[in-house]
């Protein structure tokens, strides 16, 4: 009998260890441990403590215990790598331990836009949205041998970068970034508008300068091919294309309003001085600018040489055939400026 008792009580310690260790496994490994999603960042020098404290302020840890010891027998303080990662309430521990010592992340998104004029403040944008430095993406703007794997300089790298929202790992390094503009760039250049640039008798570098323009004239793209209209018929012309962004640009964009004095600067980008297109790109171009130079409105009947601020305000400009029109428009917006002062 006491035989039988004891075997009877063996078995029972044995089934109930299996049902323990089944549980243990399935609760760590196919159990879903947080009861909401969340992302969250690892940042370099964090451990397995940083994680727990930081998803515990996300969401609600159902095991704490449990995702500690996962976290530890898994070695994640030794294995752990820098990134963004997201959870759902079907991520197991083991998932996460597994997601944190592989880099296994989640892409997150890249906005490239706005006012893009000025090296520092592109860096700045970038890095702010990545893990990598602003110096690190200021040194590959100034790095002639890396641009030029791309066929760039950084004189005119302003033309590689693409306006766009993108996706991409947090950890992503400069090549990242500047393979993934090389590859926008590459897609909006294709074989229908090289065609038309070469239609127009432009090189696409040619375009992204004259588009660079345009950004610095306005930021309204109905108004873009007009704009673009503008500029061309005066090439065409060979008049001077006297742009006043091409005059702050010499100036770094440091003023706020060009006067007669700062027409004199002596610079190949000082549009009133010199010929033709500047150099370079002043501006990051968008693809909304660089269509309208692609496809501009000339004017009609007549095409438009000039053109000035709208004297309602609106952002928008007046257009003009001639300069007695052009002269006109210029008064009416003047006497609209002093009436508001």
């Amino acid at each position: 009998m006491k035989l039988r008792r004891l075997i009877t009580i063996a078995s029972a310690v044995v089934l109930m260890a299996g049902l323990y260790v089944g549980w243990t496994y399935l609760r760590d490994n196919r159990m879903g441990n947080f009861t909401v999603p969340a992302g969250f960042y690892v940042y370099p020098g964090m451990n397995s403590a940083d994680v727990f404290n930081t998803l515990d302020t996300l969401t609600h840890i159902k095991h704490p215990k449990a995702l500690k010891a996962v976290m530890s027998k898994k070695l994640v303080d030794r294995y752990i790598k820098p990134g963004y990662y997201r959870i759902t309430e079907q991520t197991p521990s083991v998932q996460l331990a597994r997601m944190l010592n592989n880099g296994w992340q989640s892409p997150v998104k890249l906005v490239i836009g706005g006012t893009l004029r000025n090296r520092d403040e592109i860096a700045a944008k970038i890095a702010s949205q990545l893990l990598i430095s602003p110096e690190e993406i200021r040194a590959a703007f100034d790095d002639e041998q890396l641009l030029a794997s791309y066929g760039f300089t950084p004189e005119n790298v302003f033309a590689l970068i693409m306006p766009d929202t993108y996706s991409c790992y947090w950890t992503a390094s400069v090549k990242d970034i500047l393979d993934m503009q090389k590859k926008a760039y590459d897609a909006f250049w294709n074989g229908e508008r090289r065609s038309r640039a070469d239609e127009l008798g432009f090189t696409p570098l040619e375009v992204s300068i004259l588009a660079s323009i345009v950004k610095g004239e306005t930021n309204y793209e109905p108004e873009m091919p007009k704009v673009a209209g503008v500029y061309e018929n005066r090439l065409r012309r060979g008049m001077l294309l006297q742009a006043d962004p091409t005059v702050a640009f010499c100036f770094d964009y440091k003023i706020n309003r060009i006067l007669l004095k700062h027409l004199k600067v002596d610079s190949p980008y000082n549009t009133y001085r010199h010929a033709g297109l500047p150099p370079a790109p002043i501006y990051v171009p968008t693809r909304a600018c660089l269509d309208a130079v692609l496809y501009p409105d000339l004017g009609s009947p007549r095409p438009n040489l000039f053109f000035c601020a709208n004297p309602d305000f609106s952002g928008t400009h007046v257009f003009a055939a001639t300069l007695s029109e052009h002269n006109r428009n210029a008064r009416a917006f003047h006497k609209a400026l002093t009436a508001r002062r």
